[in-house]
């Protein structure tokens, strides 16, 4: 595993969700105010939370798997991480109500189509 595997795993995740975006119309890149508001809390609550852990020699980071570039106390890595994993659960969690919303419109019509006939 190199320095570089983390981060290219956490590009892989958000190629991989990408056509929830474009194919499902998540809308979750569309609505950028929704999202950044929705990942700042995140991003901040879970930093501290790392931070605190490290500090208390709760967890620490293997610089072998690790780029070696740090945002305060964390990793480059990690603070990436809590950006692209809700991003990734946005676009799978609005992708679904897209496809569920679909499904529920086409049975509504099936059902109201034969009602008069």
């Amino acid at each position: 595993m190199s320095s570089l595997e983390y981060l290219a795993l956490m590009g892989a995740c958000l190629l991989i969700t990408l056509p929830l975006e474009l194919v499902f119309s998540a809308r979750v890149y569309r609505r950028w105010k929704v999202l950044i508001g929705s990942l700042i809390p995140i991003v901040l609550v879970f930093s501290l939370w790392d931070i605190v852990a490290i500090a208390r020699d709760h967890w620490t980071y293997n610089p072998k798997y690790v780029t070696g570039i740090h945002l305060g106390d964390l990793p480059l890595e990690e603070v990436v991480f809590f950006i692209v994993i809700p991003i990734c659960a946005l676009l799978s969690y609005e992708a679904v109500g897209t496809v569920l919303e679909f499904f529920a419109k086409k049975a509504k019509s099936r059902k109201g189509g034969h009602d008069g006939a």
